[in-house]
């Protein structure tokens, strides 16, 4: 096996046990993918890892319901840096406008988490997260449910987390409007960013 390739084994084996240890709660071990100055960017939060794994223990005494599930990823080396990009779902759940009162829905947003990577003393760690947000959806948990969004509020919403930024706002959360998406100036901006990373420039924060 290449060292290439065994770096990106590693790397993708911490971004699963993200996933998985994170949707447990399994805080500790969490902890231990970051790096010490790690950061996490998301439509509802946006700052170091420590602060995220407080507000979502306080999200979760409140009932906030957020899961993920990974796909593929690619993943680019070089020497003690990495970006990995991972397919990814985010699956949020919680109660909408609806004809005949709340109704509690999912909404579900595809996309990939954008990732640098940084190798100290031999393990690879999180330094930061940058979600892509692609495109999602609403689906309400009772078939027969007619849902009534407020279709100006919903509009507002940037295109590729439209349905998750609506749901997100309405329990309450302040959500970050500029976050990238599929395709314009600031994802092409975030490859920019990541490719300066990666060949040894600051990390642009």
């Amino acid at each position: 096996m290449t060292d290439t390739l065994n770096d990106e084994l590693r790397i993708r084996q911490t971004i699963e046990r993200w996933a998985v240890w994170r949707d447990a709660g399994d805080w500790e071990r969490f902890a231990t993918v970051w790096h010490p100055e790690g950061v996490m960017m998301a439509t509802w939060f946006q700052g170091p890892f420590a602060d995220f794994i407080r507000v979502t223990k306080e999200g979760w005494a409140k009932g906030v319901s957020i899961l993920h599930f990974l796909g593929g990823s690619a993943i680019e080396v070089a020497g003690d840096r990495a970006i990995a990009q991972t397919k990814m779902t985010i699956s949020q759940r919680g109660m909408v406008e609806g004809e005949d009162g709340p109704v509690r829905c999912d909404v579900v947003c595809t996309g990939r988490f954008y990732d640098f990577w940084v190798r100290e003393q031999g393990q690879w760690k999180l330094l930061h997260r940058q979600p892509i947000y692609e495109k999602d959806r609403i689906d309400p948990l009772d078939s027969t449910a007619q849902l009534r969004l407020d279709n100006k509020a919903l509009a507002a919403m940037p295109e590729g987390y439209r349905h998750l930024a609506y749901i997100q706002t309405r329990i309450g959360y302040t959500v970050k409007m500029d976050m990238p998406m599929l395709q314009g100036p600031v994802v092409d901006e975030l490859y920019r960013r990541g490719a300066r990373w990666l060949a040894g420039g600051a990390l642009e924060r």
